[in-house]
């Protein structure tokens, strides 16, 4: 029988070794949130978190119980918007990458005269990995 290793465990691994995948995890736990796919997020997040810093050490940061964080993260959590906001500040902090989101605008309309707006979120990290992401809303 052949010994197999848990998610969990094959996610810490690779993000132990790899910033780039680490960087790379933690933008689309970022991007599903703003695609507007909050449980796909915090599910996400909550892998960033296991794989990285821990949900014991991400608490004490922030001054709350690790349980009430992972509560937060899971599948029937709602998380309040300002702890979920100060969440991602302590990972972006730790993981040292910088985010900015901008609407973009469409300088030419598209066939029914409507312009196209997108939401760009831009990752940076201190590794040097860029990473960008675009997101159609409505045509206007």
């Amino acid at each position: 029988m052949a010994l197999t290793r848990s998610f969990k465990d094959t996610i810490k691994a690779r993000a132990d070794r790899d910033p780039a995948f680490r960087v790379g995890l933690f933008k689309e736990a970022i991007e599903a949130v703003l695609s507007d796919d909050l449980e796909t997020g915090k599910l996400l997040l909550r892998d960033y978190v296991n794989a990285t810093v821990g949900f014991d050490a991400l608490a004490n940061d922030m001054q709350k119980d690790p349980k009430s964080l992972m509560r937060m993260l899971s599948a029937k959590g709602n998380p309040r918007a300002d702890y979920l906001l100060a969440m991602v500040a302590r990972l972006k902090q730790r993981e040292g990458v910088t985010f900015t989101v901008t609407q973009e605008t469409a300088s030419t309309p598209n066939r029914r005269g409507r312009i196209n707006e997108a939401t760009v979120c831009n990752l940076k990290s201190r590794q040097g990995f860029r990473m960008s992401y675009a997101r159609k809303l409505t045509g206007r």
